[in-house]
């Protein structure tokens, strides 16, 4: 995100210790300093150009335009106008946003000019009154953290629930809405009926007021969501084996409303999953069931769209591979949370709780906490691997298929003497999920290219260790693990000795 530029404005030889403190200030404040950029004339190299033609280039080329207007007005040009007028009456004409600052002096003090100009600046924007420095830096904290706020560059409230400033009711799909409230009336029984106007339908779920549709409600119910927010989507890929590696099988990019993203990315994994056929003696049509239980896959991805960053650019995806199903979307866990407290009942704390609520009246999501027990539950009483969920740059769902058909027959006494002592080594150190410079200091090895070569490529070549950012294969936050493969191989090493 680009900064916003500041143009301070001032009488220079009045003002200097001021202007030379508030471009440190807001160069140095943790908050400031990562949206603002202050501009100084006085810091600016030599150069042949005329001043007042910087200045107003500059002006122009902001986004805020800041005064101090004091006791004296200043040098005055041909027509009698000091450059700090110069430049406010430039600001107001380019309708920049306009922050001014005064003195505490009283009007006599002050030059009749200045007078003038301060009883201008009053009839149009808002003035604070400053006597120190520190003040000074007070009331321009509070005036750009609300310019911030009003811009939606920082927010105080969930994504969700903003409101979009170029969206109103017209973007809504009214039969989307009406859908959805047929089918919360079967699930959660929905007070409201589809022949309700929409305006009273959205105002009810808190998606509309006063003329004005909240984020939620485009990303729900909106008749192109991606118009508005082109990272709302879900992309979906299978591989042939346990890493990310070209040619990719299959690879869809799904679209539309939240409803429909957890529908196209379900039925696009489960028609990547096996499919048993059982027996007909006990129902009258025939009971089948897929490998990994479809209410696990499906809390997993509906998860992942209702808890991601929406400020993100980046879309949650969908892998599958020949031993697992990764879920990844980009988001964190509450603060102080960790994954081992998602494996134990716990409150549910929504990212964007206007959006967790439709999910939940249309019965895709649970809301109190037990999503994902429930897909741990769901996959240990079918005998598949207890679900894993890492925070790291991402957060991560990985639910396991049954290793029956896709790693005993690879870990073979015939296999196994293709594996190199380097690579069993690193098998025998690696316990949960590793870095790099860890694993490296648990063998006692100082050369880092050996230990990349020899080491941990071979054992991703081999398949039996995998990346947990494996589409950043050089992120500095990457770490390891065993696959299913690497896991039966090291029981297989450790019984051989």
């Amino acid at each position: 995100m680009a900064k916003r530029k500041i143009f301070i404005s001032s009488v220079q030889s009045e003002f200097a210790a001021e202007r030379k403190a508030l471009h440190e200030y807001l160069s140095a404040d943790p908050l400031l300093g990562k949206f603002f950029e202050p501009f100084l004339f006085e810091l600016l190299p030599a150069t042949d150009q005329r001043a007042d033609e910087i200045y107003l280039n500059e002006v122009e080329q902001s986004d805020i335009y800041l005064g101090l207007f004091g006791r004296t007005y200043g040098f005055e040009n041909a027509e009698g106008i000091s450059p700090t007028e110069v430049e406010f009456n430039r600001a107001t004409e380019l309708h920049k946003t306009r922050l001014v600052y005064l003195t505490n002096d009283i009007t006599s003090e002050r030059h009749p000019k200045e007078n003038q100009l301060i009883q201008t600046a009053q009839e149009v924007l808002v003035r604070k009154k400053f006597n120190t420095v520190d003040e000074l830096k007070s009331a321009v904290y509070a005036s750009l953290v609300r310019y911030l706020e009003e811009k939606e560059i920082i927010r105080l409230g969930p994504f969700d629930a903003s409101f979009h400033e170029k969206a109103s009711l017209d973007d809504v799909d009214d039969e989307k809405v009406k859908m959805f409230v047929r089918t919360a009336q079967l699930k959660r029984n929905f007070p409201l009926n589809e022949a309700e106007p929409t305006e009273k339908i959205l105002t009810h779920l808190n998606l509309f007021a006063e003329g004005r549709i909240t984020n939620a409600a485009l990303l729900l119910f909106g008749k192109l969501p991606q118009r508005f927010f082109i990272n709302s989507e879900v992309r979906c890929a299978s591989f042939a084996g346990t890493v990310v590696e070209k040619p990719i099988p299959s690879y869809k990019v799904f679209k539309g409303s939240l409803f429909e993203l957890a529908d196209q990315a379900l039925e696009f994994v489960l028609n990547k999953l096996d499919y048993r056929i059982e027996t007909r003696a006990e129902h009258i049509s025939i009971p089948g069931s897929y490998e990994i239980p479809k209410e696990a896959i499906s809390e997993a991805i509906v998860n992942a769209i209702a808890h991601r960053d929406y400020t993100s650019n980046a879309s949650v995806q969908v892998m599958v591979f020949r031993d697992r199903v990764e879920i990844w979307n980009p988001g964190s866990l509450p603060m102080g949370w960790t994954t081992e407290k998602l494996k134990q009942l716990h409150t549910s704390v929504p990212a964007n709780p206007l959006i967790a609520e439709p999910l939940y009246l249309a019965g895709y999501i649970e809301r109190i906490g037990t999503g994902t027990t429930d897909i741990i539950s769901k996959c240990l009483v079918v005998g598949l691997p207890e679900p894993e969920f890492i925070q790291a740059e991402d957060f991560r769902a990985i639910v396991y298929r049954s290793s029956t058909d896709h790693v005993t027959p690879q870990v073979t006494p015939q296999v196994t003497p293709q594996v190199t002592p380097q690579v069993e080594q690193l098998i025998a150190v690696l316990d949960g999920v590793s870095s790099r410079d860890e694993l490296q200091e648990k063998l006692e090895l100082k050369d880092r290219e050996h230990f990349r070569k020899s080491y941990i490529n071979e054992a991703l070549k081999l398949e039996v260790i995998e990346m947990t950012i494996p589409d950043k294969p050089n992120s500095p936050t990457q770490k390891y693990r065993l696959t299913h493969k690497g896991k039966a191989l090291k029981e297989l090493l450790n019984k051989k000795n």
